[in-house]
């Protein structure tokens, strides 16, 4: 069997595997204030999002192509018609894919909500970087750095802003009927953010799986690119594998992570976690369908948590596992991309 055929099927297959750990890595961001609160079970919780993972992966692709293009520039190798230089390019997507399923394994493992987004670019760019690949500086900067800083800023003050706003609307209402309200609200809201995890997060594995079509030279073949506009399209069989293995991953649910999400930082009520969920979802779509940004489900999700939960007194808020979290955060994309770098290197060795 042809050995560039190989590397694009075990790319396939490796992203599809990152796919799943993104699932239950990220399963807790739809979910954990809805359990925590306890206005869904675990398993019902689950089933659900896995159901919203699927259909938003289904809603856009917008991220897709920005992963798919606007991180590192494959198109020497995709171009090329000397097998090595396609190889070198497979050798690149799968070094990052390694890298930063192996952050993820590792954040996962420690039970911190990092942010499989940018482990995925982090892995992407020191691939590239070790191979010398040509970054995107530009685009990362827009589409990675600015919403990596601006999304949990805007996540933190929105949601204590609407948590304010709902809490004098109704200060004067009975609690616990309002609560049971807004427990019956939740199912919608973390539906909601389901919707917009499956919407951010498959994409990113459908622009990879793409990237190493066009670099094993299999992208005219899967009409990758529109012979009208040149513009990327991802193919149906694509979107169907990321929608599946993420929403799979998810339903194996995420438990050490939700811990921290739903009850270490803060201890929520089913207001502020409707309010959470919410601004989380907002924010994800216009995200997805205005900047065709990838950001981070988990930083939205958190920061929002972190939001509403200073509205009852900041002292409520668990600082130091929150600061954890944000450490967690920077480290992300530097560790994933050294850990990416280093496995370029062995897959490089070994295979050519």
């Amino acid at each position: 069997m042809d050995l560039n055929l190989v590397l694009v099927l075990l790319v396939i297959g490796i992203a599809l595997a990152f796919d799943f750990t993104n699932g239950f890595h990220d399963a807790a961001n739809a979910i954990a204030t809805s359990v925590s609160t306890r206005a869904l079970t675990p398993r019902v919780a689950l089933l659900m999002a896995a159901a919203m993972n699927v259909i938003g992966a289904l809603l856009g692709t917008e991220v897709a192509k920005t992963i798919g293009e606007g991180i590192i520039d494959i198109s020497v190798y995709s171009t090329s018609s000397d097998v090595t230089m396609q190889r070198e390019g497979l050798i690149i997507v799968l070094g990052a894919l390694l890298g930063a399923a192996a952050w993820n394994l590792v954040t996962w493992w420690f039970g911190l909500p990092s942010s499989s987004s940018h482990a995925l670019i982090g892995g992407l760019v020191g691939a590239g970087l070790m191979a010398s690949a040509t970054v995107k500086w530009g685009g990362i900067l827009t589409h990675v750095i600015i919403p990596m800083f601006a999304s949990p800023v805007i996540g933190f003050v929105l949601g204590y802003v609407v948590m304010k706003i709902v809490m004098r609307l109704l200060a004067n209402a009975p609690y616990h009927r309002t609560m049971r309200r807004f427990r019956l609200a939740q199912t919608v809201s973390a539906a909601a953010m389901a919707l917009g995890h499956g919407l951010q997060d498959a994409q990113k594995t459908m622009g990879v799986i793409v990237m190493a079509l066009v670099a094993g030279g299999y992208g005219e073949h899967h009409n990758i690119f529109d012979p009208a506009t040149g513009d990327m399209t991802i193919p149906l069989w694509v979107k169907l594998c990321a929608a599946g293995a993420i929403s799979l991953g998810t339903y194996s649910g995420g438990w050490r992570i939700m811990r921290t999400l739903g009850r270490r930082i803060i201890d929520l009520d089913p207001a502020r976690g409707f309010v959470a969920e919410t601004v989380s979802a907002t924010i994800l779509y216009l995200s997805a369908y205005v900047l065709h940004a990838p950001i981070s489900t988990t930083h939205t999700i958190t920061s929002a948590i972190l939001g509403v939960g200073s509205t009852r007194r900041f002292s409520a808020v668990r600082w130091g596992v929150a600061g954890n979290i944000v450490g967690a955060w920077f480290l992300t994309l530097p560790a994933a991309g050294a850990v990416a770098a280093v496995m370029y290197l062995v897959v490089h060795a070994i295979v050519m």
